[in-house]
């Protein structure tokens, strides 16, 4: 099993079980081995709006990732993705950040993150 970073999209659908039993499979064995998140996805999923035990859970899930940050690789990055992709700033760094450290983004959209060379996308839904 390959290395992954996690989009947000995938985390909120795994907290709330609403992945398929194959993807749910798929993510238990990913979070089972320390899931990978970007600094990106940490800010996102703690402006997320929802009652306070999910909020618990999300800050809980986060505490027990590894959380990579914006560094100047991955900055070069996602200035190269953006400059031949055009896409909204916080998934170029995502992309970005996946790339710079070999790991494999785990998404369900896909269609976001066509088309970037060097980046490896894997779908939950379609396992």
């Amino acid at each position: 099993m390959g290395q992954y970073l996690i989009d947000t999209n995938v985390v909120t659908d795994y907290l709330l079980a609403s992945l398929p039993a194959n993807g749910l499979r798929f993510m238990d064995n990913i979070i089972d081995a320390v899931p990978n998140l970007s600094v990106i996805s940490q800010i996102e999923l703690l402006c997320w709006k929802t009652d306070i035990a999910m909020e618990q859970h999300i800050k809980n899930f986060i505490a027990d990732s590894v959380i990579f940050n914006i560094t100047p690789y991955v900055i070069t990055n996602c200035v190269n993705i953006r400059r031949n992709k055009r896409m909204k700033t916080p998934d170029a760094i995502i992309a970005a950040t996946a790339m710079s450290h070999g790991l494999i983004l785990v998404t369900n959209n896909e269609r976001d993150f066509t088309n970037i060379r060097g980046l490896n996308v894997i779908n939950p839904y379609e396992i």
